[in-house]
């Protein structure tokens, strides 16, 4: 037996175990790394660890001598954190986005979120596996799979899916193979797999985390963010990647005197039984002090459901952002997108069994961010969600200091025939408008399926949308450890 049970221990707990030598770091590495291969790549299969870090032990030794001599890297020393693979890491570890087109090449640096990580004492387990290229390349795909890693799977019924594109960070994180993971969003990227993976998720705004050594999407929209099982632990976390101080914002009763706006319109409906759950946790703000505004109003609301700017945006940006990184990347064979979607033509048994490449196809069609239709679409984005979508939500006539909705419905069942099943969710407005979110665990429909509650809030409030979910978080106390059933009983579908 451990000295130290791993499963559900949070940050604090883990640093105070190093600290008074209930175990040592190496130890603790080893326990994450035996649960690793006993849970993914064992009987049950989640599939949720593209790649364990060589270097992992390693580094766990030198850190805990560096404890015996009293020496204390930073806020995470000896923690044992997962990078999704579309995130530089420079050491024994590939960066591919979960695409064989990568595999030849690695990059030159860590991005600068993995820097920080480093530089505060992680312990970098491996890389996550994710929905190959941050689910950008096909209108059909299958959250989770990606050619080099397979299909990770939801830790709570294994035939469900784990949505991404951070499916792997979320997954791992919730099935305690590491103590917390980054994620990249761009839209929906890091809250959805957080919510129908049963933890709290953070997507920053955008700017506020380094994009440095991240494989894009879309400039304007992606940001790294963090997954975590507790509020506390995603705010440590973030803490450390972005620079600012974000502990002081962990208030007990932070719901107390808030103004909360209850976004309806085109945010509910997913789910009758996630619906019900949102309507009875209503209450929980109510009785911990919340002013409660419902519904609040987006005029945008119907607008942005039907528009197509989004798409539009990310196409240029995804074209113009993936050839500068992949010019810089060096790498001798695959330096343009028009390269990746001629190796995928030419390696079709493996990259695309199940989905085509119809988003890269299409963004090979566009122009520069000089033209017209690019910066019509910036500004649509921009008005929708932004000015006429959460700006004027929250600063309206009730001056609302954040809005929360249902994040996403329950997890689907994997279906590689047909892709995706989600019936809808909650990010687009402040993908849009590069506002930040906050996922925290609401409670399970059928019994066994999470569902997330999301807190949305203006730029850089990501100090009051932590104070909000912790508060709610404890009040509420949703989040259990998963059972990796295989599926669900018919009678609870």
């Amino acid at each position: 037996m451990p000295s130290f049970a791993v499963d559900e221990a949070s940050l604090a707990e883990i640093s105070a175990a190093l600290a008074d030598g209930t175990i040592g770091v190496a130890e603790l590495v080893g326990d994450y790394l035996a649960r690793i291969e006993r849970i993914d790549r064992g009987v049950i299969g989640l599939r949720s660890v593209l790649q364990v870090n060589p270097d992992a032990m390693a580094a766990a030794t030198s850190l805990q001598d560096a404890s015996r001599r009293s020496e204390h890297r930073g806020a995470l020393h000896g923690i044992p954190i997962l990078i999704k693979d579309n995130i530089d890491t420079s050491d024994g570890m590939l960066t591919t986005a979960g695409s064989l087109a990568l595999v030849g090449s690695r990059p030159r640096q860590d991005a600068v979120a993995v820097r920080r990580l480093r530089d505060a004492g992680a312990v970098l387990l491996g890389k996550a596996n994710l929905s190959e290229w941050a689910n950008f390349r096909s209108t059909t795909s299958t959250s989770g799979w990606s050619a080099r890693g397979g299909q990770t799977r939801n830790p709570y019924v294994l035939d469900r899916s784990p949505c991404g594109s951070s499916s792997g960070s979320a997954a791992a994180v919730s099935a305690n193979l590491c103590a917390a993971a980054l994620g990249t969003e761009t839209d929906g990227s890091i809250v959805c797999p957080s919510a129908v993976c049963g933890i709290v998720g953070i997507k920053p705004t955008v700017g506020l985390v380094s994009q440095s050594g991240v494989i894009p999407i879309a400039s304007s929209q992606d940001t790294v963010g963090v997954h975590a099982r507790t509020v506390a632990d995603a705010a440590a976390m973030l803490q450390v990647i972005a620079g600012v101080d974000y502990l002081e914002s962990l208030v007990p009763d932070g719901l107390r005197g808030a103004r909360i706006g209850v976004l309806r319109q085109q945010y509910s409906g997913y789910s009758p039984g996630a619906d019900r759950l949102f309507e009875d946790t209503l209450a929980v703000f109510r009785s911990s002090g919340a002013v409660l505004h419902d519904p609040a109003v987006m005029p945008s609301a119907d607008e942005l459901q039907n528009s197509k700017a989004e798409l539009t945006l990310l196409y240029y940006e995804f074209r113009a952002g993936l050839d500068r990184y992949l010019a810089e990347r060096g790498d001798p064979s695959v330096r343009s997108l028009e390269d990746v979607v001629a190796f995928n033509r030419a390696h079709q048994a493996e990259e695309m069994p199940y989905f085509g490449q119809e988003h890269m196809e299409a963004a090979l069609l566009k122009g520069g961010l000089d033209e017209p239709e690019y910066l019509a679409a910036r500004a649509d984005c921009l008005r929708l969600g932004a000015r006429e979508g959460l700006d004027a939500a929250l600063n309206g006539p009730n001056q609302l200091d954040a809005l929360v909705a249902v994040t996403t419905g329950p997890a689907w069942t994997i279906d590689h025939v047909n892709g995706d099943h989600d019936l809808g969710s909650s990010s687009r407005p402040a993908a849009m408008a590069g506002y930040p979110l906050i996922t925290v665990p609401l409670g399970f429909v059928a019994g066994e399926l999470p569902i997330g509650i999301t807190f949305m809030g203006p730029r850089f409030s990501e100090a009051l949308l932590i104070k909000l979910a912790y508060a709610f978080e404890r009040a509420t106390q949703a989040r259990r450890r998963p059972k990796f059933l295989p599926t669900l009983a018919p009678h609870a579908t």
